[in-house]
């Protein structure tokens, strides 16, 4: 009997309109890499482009909060500042009026606002309370980040009970030879989903 749990079918998205951030911790790195590019190769095989990936990286998950904040509120001022400078050039570059001027949405470009953001983190329970502690602020601190920041935060950490748990869960060989999911697929997966279906909410349109 197949197992119950996971994700189902994947649904097919194009993600060639989309930016995408990616901020990683740095502990546990022989897992977070592997992480890392099955989340890479999700976007990749779902038309994002590599110019639209912005890869950051910080000490612990501890952080990851605070960079996935701060980095979504970069990508605001770089579009900010990308826009008033193309208005204006626009503006002096026009022989028609104002209304001429196409208000349409356009593609996302490497200055756009980021889509959504993937938080990835590999916490290893030890013998003190820090495991439960980090695990507990991080998973509320991202929570919150979506819900008031108006941008899909894609849930990357691993709360694992002990190493062979990791490595089933990066696609790593373990004891056994099973090489197990690389999560991180399914994470680039979701980004676009969530990507592609916030651009639609947002017009007040819904996508399937």
């Amino acid at each position: 009997m197949a197992p119950l749990k996971g994700p189902g079918a994947p649904k097919t998205y194009d993600g060639s309109g989309l930016r995408i951030g990616i901020i990683h911790a740095r502990w546990n790195t022989k897992l977070i890499d592997a992480l890392l590019d099955g989340t890479k190769k999700a976007l990749a095989d779902a038309g994002v482009k590599e110019d639209n990936i912005v890869i950051q990286s910080v000490p612990g998950s501890y952080e990851l909060p605070y960079a996935v904040k701060q980095l979504y509120s970069a990508s605001q001022v770089q579009s900010s500042s990308t826009g008033i400078v193309g208005a204006a050039a626009d503006l002096l570059g026009s022989t028609s009026d104002l209304s001429s001027l196409s208000l349409a949405p356009k593609p996302a470009t490497a200055t756009s606002p980021f889509d959504a953001i993937i938080a990835i983190g590999v916490l290893i329970k030890g013998e003190t309370m820090h495991f439960e502690y980090i695990a507990d602020a991080v998973s509320h601190g991202l929570m919150r980040l979506q819900l008031e920041g108006n941008v899909p935060v894609i849930f990357g950490l691993l709360t694992l009970l002990s190493e062979e748990q990791g490595l089933n869960r990066a696609g790593i060989a373990g004891k056994g030879g099973d090489e197990g999911h690389n999560h991180g697929l399914d994470w680039g997966s979701a980004a676009v989903e969530l990507g592609v279906k916030r651009k639609g909410w947002v017009e007040g349109k819904y996508v399937d």
